[in-house]
């Protein structure tokens, strides 16, 4: 395969239009005084695990699982 082939090929896939998915739709902001409300820390329930995302002092999050 030639330079000019591979270059042509290069072109084609990065001006390829792009299926849409999931990761196109808008992101939905949550703030996080509403998810703490006067709490440190909650817990989510993701796939069968339990996760704690915490508040530090500083105010910074801490995801564990």
């Amino acid at each position: 395969m030639t330079i000019t082939a591979q270059r042509n090929m290069q072109e084609n896939r990065l001006s390829a239009p792009r299926a849409r998915t999931a990761a196109d739709k808008p992101i939905e902001r949550i703030n996080s005084r509403d998810l703490f409300q006067q709490m440190r820390e909650v817990e989510i329930a993701h796939e069968g695990r339990i996760y704690r995302l915490r508040l530090t002092q500083l105010n910074k999050l801490i995801l564990t699982a």
